[in-house]
């Protein structure tokens, strides 16, 4: 069997870690350290902890809680601990190579004195007149709880300044306060100012880092010129609005109106075939057009010929002998009714039933029943060429 301080000098020269470093803010906590040597082989780390309190005891000995196990991370995170803040704890640190072995190496650690205090979460501006209100949001711990749970104390170092391009003469101002709301006032109007502020703890000194600058710009009471501008404004604005809006709407009239209603016509011998439906001319018949109901049929019949009347002159028609039966002549029954047309080829004319008429052949009577048998024949001429007449109609002479 080896000897036991043997195998004791063989483990110590395994070099422990170096440079334990403690990286915080507000209960977020990291172990970070170094190590010295080189090793051709993996080193892995051991990280346990302990209540300080607990080491002074000499009843039994301390139980160490192991935070990180063989990792090979020169790291450990001890924020899932939830580690009381106002604790004091004992850190120790291990490396561990191939069976070998290092020291142990140890740090104390109290959050409450070695943790350092972040800034607010958050900052908010809001004009109040020609003052600034500032809604400060406390630091927040790892569980998303303020940090005024764990440090009562704790209060904000305000600082503030006009906002300048020229940022060597910038004029500073502070303020300290323990409230979440502040109220700056005797401030500019009309003004622009900037805000950062830090969150502070005396008892230890702790002080974080400041926010980035907020910038906001504090208002006042409206002149009559500015009142008038604004009006004027927006009266230009409204103004420019409407003109393109008629502009694009007499743009948009004018391109569908040369689009479908060109100013060019076309030629005379095409305008034909745009004519209405109930023009004369004819025009093209699209695809879909129903020519069909527009059409009725039409028979186009020869026109009946009319017949002509032809009168001979009086001094060609004979001279009737006297009768002194009293006979007459009239219109057959064959004809066609009432005609209205006596033959002048039996006698010299119609005989009225109580008109005499003597025998000797007087010339100066004839002369006048021819002249009103003329009269009676252009009177009726008109309406013969404008009557349809049966082609076998005609006049027949009777005698009686």
């Amino acid at each position: 069997m080896p000897d036991l301080p043997l195998l004791v000098s063989v483990a110590a020269e395994l070099a422990p870690p170096e440079n334990l470093t403690l990286i915080t803010l507000n209960t977020n906590y990291t172990l970070s350290w170094d190590q010295s040597f080189a090793e051709g082989h993996a080193v892995n780390f051991t990280t346990q902890y302990v209540a300080k309190f607990k080491l002074r005891s000499k009843k039994k000995s301390p139980v160490w809680q192991t935070a990180c196990e063989k990792t090979s991370r020169r790291s450990c995170d001890l924020t899932k601990l939830n580690l009381y803040y106002l604790g004091i704890y004992m850190l120790r640190v291990q490396a561990s190579v191939n069976g070998r072995v290092s020291d142990w190496i140890m740090k104390e650690f109290c959050p409450d004195k070695d943790a350092a205090v972040g800034p607010p979460s958050r900052v908010d501006l809001s004009p109040a007149g020609s003052g600034l209100d500032i809604i400060i949001v406390d630091p927040l711990t790892s569980g998303n709880r303020s940090m005024k749970d764990h440090i009562p104390d704790l209060y904000y170092h305000i600082l503030y300044w006009e906002r300048s391009v020229d940022t060597e003469d910038l004029e500073t101002q502070t303020l300290a306060s323990n409230v979440p709301v502040v109220t700056l006032s005797d401030l500019k109007a009309w003004t622009w100012y900037c805000v950062s502020i830090q969150s502070r703890y005396d008892f230890f000194n702790k002080e974080s880092s400041f926010t980035s600058p907020h910038c906001v710009q504090t208002e006042g009471a409206f002149l009559w010129w500015q009142i008038f501008g604004y009006f004027l404004l927006s009266l230009v604005i409204c103004f420019l609005f409407v003109l393109v809006i008629l502009c694009s709407f007499f743009w948009f009239f004018k391109t569908v109106k040369a689009t479908f209603y060109p100013s060019n016509q076309l030629p005379t011998h095409f305008q034909y075939l745009c004519d209405s439906s109930g023009s004369d001319i004819p025009r093209l018949l699209t695809p879909d057009s129903d020519s069909e109901l527009l059409c009725d049929k039409v028979t186009v019949c020869p026109e009946p010929p009319v017949p002509e009347i032809h009168i001979p002159a009086p001094e060609a028609l004979p001279v009737p002998p006297s009768d002194s039966s009293g006979r007459h002549c009239r219109q057959g029954s064959g004809g066609s009714g009432d005609s209205g047309v006596y033959s002048t080829g039996c006698s010299s004319g119609l005989r009225q039933p109580d008109s005499i008429q003597s025998s000797s052949g007087d010339e100066d009577s004839g002369q006048s029943f021819l002249d009103l048998e003329q009269v009676k024949m252009k009177n009726m001429a008109p309406g013969l060429k404008t009557r349809l007449l049966i082609a076998d109609e005609g006049v027949v002479d009777m005698c009686v």
